[in-house]
């Protein structure tokens, strides 16, 4: 399973929303660049990135920053927020970073994804990210009353290549993932579901391990690596390529079900 790191912009700076909360942010560092390479050099694979300020204005607002940290680190990166155009998306897959994640269009403009997934194989993930099960759009600001696997079918069918699925109850509260809500996701699609939102432990990294094999291929972590409770490389070596040999035989995964 994939260990995704992320950096959430606003102002320029790497934040932490409380349950997606504009009013609820906290600064954990004023460079991301600075923090891009610290995930890198700790064996990040992918780094995950959101304009929070584009997610709200329907545009990109940290070009400059995603600009900056695509061009300091080698390790694939894919960006979120605000992507609600052909132009917008072309200007950041120029830029070198490697997956566009679109949300609101895909409630308001299925037509545009399936265009920007023809035009773009591979490099379109969706973001759905839900509250009580219905998506969330214009960055958390809007709910809908699209459901998140319905959303979900939709948009695989129209060729995207994966789903990056947050509750947003639990996002930036260190309250662990939705397993339920993954699991109804991941049976829903055959496209991999990437969760997010609530990661508070390696126990938490674990405990989606019993989902690996219906589609849950990878975990975006904020939060909890600012505040260390949880060390990057140590979730490496306990989810990622290679962690068989360091899980114990007898570990009972039923009991993160």
């Amino acid at each position: 399973m994939e260990v995704i790191p992320a950096i959430d912009l606003l102002g320029g700076c790497c934040v932490r929303l409380y349950q997606g909360d504009y009013d609820k942010s906290q600064i954990f560092n004023e460079n991301p660049v600075e923090v891009a390479k610290q995930w890198e050099e700790q064996g990040a694979t992918r780094l995950h990135v959101v304009d929070l300020d584009g997610a709200k204005a329907g545009k990109i607002v940290n070009l400059e920053a995603i600009a900056a940290i695509v061009e300091a680190i080698s390790i694939p990166v894919e960006v979120g927020g605000g992507l609600r155009s052909l132009d917008t998306v072309q200007q950041l897959l120029n830029l070198g970073v490697r997956w566009a994640i679109l949300g609101t269009v895909a409630v308001e403009q299925p037509e545009l994804v399936q265009q920007l997934c023809q035009q773009f194989p591979e490099q379109i993930i969706i973001g759905i990210d839900a509250r009580n099960g219905k998506v969330a759009t214009r960055g958390w600001l809007e709910t809908s009353e699209v459901l998140a696997t319905q959303l979900a079918t939709q948009m695989q069918e129209l060729g995207a290549a994966a789903v990056i699925y947050t509750d947003i109850h639990r996002d930036g509260t260190l309250s662990g993932p939705n397993l339920d809500a993954l699991r109804e996701m991941a049976e829903a699609i055959e496209i991999p579901v990437i969760a997010s939102g609530g990661m508070s432990s390696v126990t938490d990294l674990l405990s989606l391990l019993a989902l690996e094999t219906q589609g849950v291929k990878g975990a975006i972590i904020g939060r909890a690596l600012y505040t260390g409770d949880i060390d990057l490389a140590e979730a490496l070596r306990a989810v990622g390529p290679g962690r068989i040999q360091d899980i114990p035989p007898n570990l009972d995964f039923t009991s993160f079900a």
